[in-house]
């Protein structure tokens, strides 16, 4: 029994390995990932920068609205 758990423990460690291997060495689904990863990184620093030029000129007519309204 005990023969059976270590020979269990070992084919999973192999078949993890061999994974990690196989993965690493195949470059077909590598670029789609750093496409992916890049493509978000430019749409959130894109919103950022955006947000940061328009911030204060949403202020400024936000407090015009506001400052109408109490009128």
């Amino acid at each position: 029994m005990l023969q059976k758990i270590s020979d269990f423990s070992l084919m999973a460690y192999f078949a993890i390995i061999g994974f990690a291997n196989g993965f690493k060495k195949d470059e077909r689904g590598l670029s789609g990932v750093v496409v992916t990863v890049l493509l978000i990184l430019v749409a959130v620093l894109a919103v950022v920068i955006i947000w940061g030029f328009l911030s204060g000129w949403l202020e400024e007519l936000w407090g015009r609205i506001l400052a109408e309204n109490t009128i």
